[in-house]
């Protein structure tokens, strides 16, 4: 039952369909975003849950160094996978103490996983939803 005292349905439909262009999946994360996550969304994501991998915790802790002390990302091994990355939002951010690049880390990583649950829908719009809805 939900907050509004009514019974709630989540339906989770899976395609394991794989593509030249999507070798791991159509509905996985595509591989431009498996420098954030790879692995498979799963029922905690479809519930509104993010679930990332641990290893980002220690890469976003290097980037943020590497952010504040101008360091070439592209040149360390363990987040030279985030460069491009970083590349694409960082003029749009004042970068200037750790918490703004911490700040700016998590609103990224927020828009990536975002992006990465879009991925994921069969559905990618309401009017389809709404068109397979109707066929029930």
């Amino acid at each position: 039952m939900n907050a509004e005292g009514r019974f709630e349905l989540d339906l989770v439909l899976r395609n394991n369909i794989t593509t030249e262009d999507h070798p791991m999946g159509v509905y996985h994360p595509h591989a431009e975003y498996h420098h954030i996550k790879k692995e498979n969304i799963g029922l905690i994501e479809v519930m509104g849950l993010a679930v990332l991998p641990s290893r980002l915790k220690k890469e976003m802790a290097g980037l943020e160094d590497a952010v504040l002390s101008g360091a070439d990302i592209r040149s360390a091994e363990d987040i030279a996978k985030h460069a491009d990355w970083v590349d694409e939002w960082k003029s749009g951010y004042d970068l200037s103490s750790p918490e703004a690049v911490r700040s700016a880390l998590q609103n990224e990583i927020g828009k990536t996983f975002a992006k990465i649950l879009g991925c994921a829908g069969v559905y990618k719009n309401d009017e389809d939803f709404m068109r397979f809805v109707k066929t029930l």
